[in-house]
Parts: structure tokens; C-alpha cells; sequence
């Protein structure tokens, strides 16, 4: 569990991190959404106090192929997709409106990415084996370099979330932590 550099066009995309997504309850060993979302607050400072790329990505809907687990019903809250407050969003941020778990499909974050030079994506938000997961596969698969911060990641499922972080995201990207991330942007 060790990132061992960043790029020099490095960009932090920050995955639903949102009033509906973070209000849902996560469990130990998972962390908690406040610490994902204090923990993400302090990486979004850290990139744009350099100049680097933060992305917000927000969820609006789910994808509508079947599946054997039962979609939640009913209506979201009328602030569900609201970017919580705590991120500081600034006019320079890039903002990602998705349809489903990953933040590069049928979106234009590719396009935002590679028109600012960008070679390298960390991540951090909710949920670690599925919105996390989703983006840093197809990150991956367009030729990015990625790193997640494993400690700025949770999920409603711990035995999910485990897994993802043990043994998925190490096959994808360098892993490590907040603090350990900060330190390689020289903070």
C-alpha cells in the first residue's frame, strides 16, 4: 500500500460525495462518510492550492439493465444529488453529473481530463466497490495512471469495501493514504 509518485498533471476526482450518498450508514472497518468527506475536503484543498484539476462527480441515476439485488425505491430527497458543502466546490472545478456507478462512462470526464494534459487521477469518495471501483477500472483501461487514497473511501458494506481495497484496487492503481498523498504533492 504504497503511491510512489505524482504527476505532475495529476487530477483529484472525488466520487459522490453528495448529501444522498453520504448520509448512507457505512461500518467498521469501512470509515466513516464524515472522515471520507473531511479526509477528501483536505485533498481537494491540497490540488487546487497547486493548480491541479478536482473533480466533483455526482449521481442522478442508476443504470437500468436487472440485477439480482433490489434498487432502493421510491423518491430521493430533493437534495440527494447536492455536492456537500464541506468539498469548498470553486468555480475552477470540474463537475461530473453520472447516470451510473462509474464517472467516465457516457460522461465527458475523459474529455475534461485530457484537454488539461492530465495523466493521473486519485481518488476518493463513496462507495469503494462501486462508484470508487467503477471509475478507477475504466481510469485505468483509458491509460491513466491511478492512486486511491484507501483511508478517503468507504462503503455501506465493509466486507465490500475490504475487498475492494485488499484486492481489486491494488490491481489497478497505487493505494495509500491521505496523508501519505499530501506528502507526495509536497504538503
Amino acid at each position: 500500500m504504497t503511491a510512489t509518485t505524482l504527476d505532475p498533471r495529476a487530477a483529484l476526482v472525488l466520487v459522490d460525495l453528495q448529501k444522498g450518498i453520504v448520509a448512507l450508514p457505512t461500518t467498521h472497518p469501512a470509515p466513516p462518510a464524515d472522515a471520507v468527506v473531511e479526509r477528501g475536503a483536505r485533498l481537494a484543498a491540497a490540488f487546487r492550492e497547486r493548480g491541479l484539476p478536482v473533480v466533483l462527480v455526482r449521481v442522478v441515476g442508476a443504470a437500468p439493465g436487472r440485477s439480482e439485488a433490489p434498487l432502493r425505491s421510491g423518491r430521493p430527497p430533493a437534495d440527494f444529488a447536492e455536492l456537500v458543502p464541506e468539498l469548498g466546490r470553486q468555480d475552477t472545478d470540474i463537475v461530473v453529473t453520472k447516470h451510473t456507478w462509474g464517472a467516465f462512462h457516457a460522461t465527458d470526464l475523459d474529455l475534461q481530463l485530457r484537454r488539461r494534459g492530465v495523466t493521473q487521477v486519485v481518488l476518493a469518495g463513496i462507495a469503494t466497490g462501486a462508484g470508487v471501483e467503477s471509475t478507477a477500472r475504466a481510469a485505468h483501461e483509458h491509460g491513466y495512471h491511478v492512486t486511491v487514497a484507501t483511508d478517503a473511501v468507504t462503503d455501506p458494506d465493509p466486507e465490500v469495501h475490504r475487498f475492494s481495497v485488499e484486492r481489486v484496487l491494488p490491481r489497478l492503481a497505487e493505494t495509500d493514504t491521505t496523508d501519505n498523498i499530501l506528502a507526495l504533492l509536497g504538503r
